[in-house]
């Protein structure tokens, strides 16, 4: 297993040091080792959520395209159960009570950060994603035990979390397969 992170900032030398600083935590530490996408451009993030599973995103809460919080909202209809943190230099109250109770934002760590909370924050983020997965998956096993789902469904419940969007197939009027060409 290796965990997949996604970073958006509109500041590269802010991704760069958040890689720096999470690539110190280690895999022991970690339980796995993780591998970071990091992006400048929200759309092209939200496209990286569409094609590739992820574990845990990290994104600013001011840019100049989007924002953080609406950033996450887009995620969260791509991925529901990614983890999330939110990173600001300028976080208020009713900032912070909008992603937690709009985005279901793990932590929100501010700028300039403390790079052992950070790491922290990264870490529980993390093992509480792989616990909740796991929670899901006993489930889903219990439930194929005592026929409440078939094996069926509960193969497609694991396929969509290991793949984002590969369950859902969308058709035209007359029931054919539409294929987005813009997305292959």
């Amino acid at each position: 297993m290796t965990y997949k992170l996604l970073l958006l900032d509109d500041e590269p030398a802010i991704l760069s040091a958040l890689t720096r600083v999470i690539n110190r935590i280690g895999a022991a530490r970690l339980g796995a080792p993780c591998r970071i996408s990091a992006f400048t451009d929200a759309s092209l993030a939200l496209a990286s959520l569409q094609s590739e599973s992820y574990d845990l995103v990290i994104t600013d809460f001011r840019m100049p395209a989007m924002s953080g919080l609406d950033f996450l909202r887009e995620a969260i209809r791509h991925q529901p159960d990614i983890a999330r943190i939110i990173i600001s230099g300028h976080a208020d109250l009713p900032t912070m009570v909008a992603a937690i109770n709009d985005a279901q934002v793990f932590r929100f760590v501010g700028k300039p950060w403390d790079d052992d909370e950070l790491q922290l924050a990264v870490i529980q983020a993390l093992h509480v994603y792989a616990l909740g997965r796991e929670n899901q998956r006993l489930a889903d096993l219990v439930r194929v035990q005592q026929g409440t789902i078939s094996r069926q469904e509960a193969e497609l419940r694991q396929l969509e979390a290991e793949c984002p969007g590969i369950t859902r197939v969308e058709r035209d009027e007359h029931g054919a397969i539409y294929l987005d060409e813009d997305n292959l």
